[in-house]
């Protein structure tokens, strides 16, 4: 038997979707990137208010919160229960390659991430609750985020003020991610940590330049660079353990301006992901001691720096329970799938769900003529997401917060 509001939703939100089609490809096509998402944040704000809703703008970002209140005198059962909905909205820095006939206009730039399908479920849902007010056990906040490709934009969020006036212990969360190498319309998740932290780190060498032809007048940092790259994977593999894992990756190595010249300087950036607090605390220390002493050994000065981080995101069981739930009503039980081990990217919904209970989804979107084991995946340049699997998720957004995000 269906839940309480819930009958219908899902056949009601593939009734609706193609009417989004269009905005969705819209957004593809003029991605943004960061913080500052003018045009997208126009195009959101004008969507919401064509339902009747009260965007805010943010002011430290280009955000856009509306709330969905409770119809007076509707079915309300827990009235100070909110739920916070979360969809990010910025893009990657990656030229397409997909050949869609609505891929991006913008070079450079490119939804790698699948971040305009986050926003379109997120509309669809608030049409779904729109037209549900008198089945709403509380108010729903619609939360389009900007900044999650390593800005941070949801922690600013709430610097800006997304909790104020709402009781953590009664405010649940729910974000959902869509992932091009899951069978579309699936929805994966885990209780525990869904998502392993991020930190991105640089690290500067600096020496004395010289000759290439004389390089014992010099004191190069280009070996050094290269020994640390080395060096920190053996350093991993023989002192993490296996069952408490961290990812340490050296992403760019910069030194150098022609084929004759030593340089001063070299610069490695990278990141690190791990599955626990303490793990990430041990593994920057380890970083920091084992590319210090290199650059010691080759009497060059050094400097680590960390830049952006993100906690793990870890799921709140009783969330996690109630998620996949309401997908085996929504969905049917194929649909729903716990998995065995986190994923090892980063996720800045975990800042939100550090304050209020709540989880994270994967839904699946390989198209079905692809195999999701050699689909192009997230952050390709050739991604390309199954659209019809975003009514599974505006469905499940909408359930969420008809239910107050909780069992009854």
């Amino acid at each position: 038997m269906a839940s309480v509001g819930l009958e219908g939703l899902r056949e009601a939100a593939e009734a609706a979707l193609p009417e989004l089609l269009p905005l969705r490809r819209d957004l593809h096509r003029h991605p943004e990137l960061g913080l500052e998402l003018p045009d997208t944040q126009a195009r959101i704000a004008a969507e919401l208010r064509r339902l009747g809703l009260e965007p805010r703008l943010g002011t430290a970002l280009g955000s856009v919160v509306a709330v969905v209140e409770p119809e007076e005198g509707g079915g309300a059962v827990t009235g100070t229960a909110a739920t916070i909905l979360r969809a990010d909205m910025d893009a990657l820095p990656l030229q397409e390659d997909t050949g869609l006939e609505f891929a991006s206009r913008r070079a450079g730039t490119m939804h790698a991430c699948g971040h305009d399908t986050h926003m379109t479920m997120l509309l669809l849902a608030a049409r779904l609750l729109v037209e549900r007010r008198i089945s709403l056990p509380g108010p729903a906040i619609l939360m389009f985020q900007p900044g999650e490709e390593g800005f941070a934009g949801a922690k600013l969020m709430l610097d800006e003020g997304l909790l104020d006036g709402l009781d953590p212990a009664a405010t649940r969360g729910f974000a959902l991610h869509i992932w091009s190498t899951l069978p579309s319309g699936e929805i994966h998740l885990r209780a525990g940590t869904q998502m392993a932290s991020a930190d991105s780190y640089r690290i500067r060498l600096t020496g004395r330049g010289g000759h290439a032809s004389k390089p014992h007048q010099a004191i190069d940092p280009i070996p050094a660079a290269a020994e640390i790259v080395t060096a920190l994977q053996v350093a991993i593999s023989r002192e993490v353990d296996i069952f408490d894992p961290a990812v340490v990756t050296i992403t760019q190595i910069h030194a150098g301006t022609t084929h004759n010249i030593i340089p001063e300087t070299a610069f490695l950036e990278g990141t690190l992901r791990t599955l626990s607090n303490e793990r990430r605390d041990s593994t920057l220390a380890l970083i920091d001691r084992v590319a210090g002493s290199i650059a010691a050994e080759h009497r060059l000065a050094f400097e680590f720096e960390l830049d952006i981080t993100y906690p793990p995101t870890m799921n709140d069981p009783a969330v996690v329970e109630h998620v996949a739930n309401l997908a085996t009503e929504l969905l049917g039980s194929d649909h729903v799938v716990a998995m065995d081990a986190p994923n090892m990217a980063g996720e800045d919904w975990s800042y939100v769900i550090q304050r209020v209970p709540g989880a994270m989804a994967f839904i699946g979107a390989c198209p079905p003529e692809a195999d999701p084991e050699t689909a192009p995946a997230n952050h390709s340049n050739r991604v390309v997401f199954h659209e019809p699997a975003m009514a599974a998720g505006g469905a499940l957004y909408a359930a969420f917060a008809l239910t107050g995000g909780r069992a009854a």
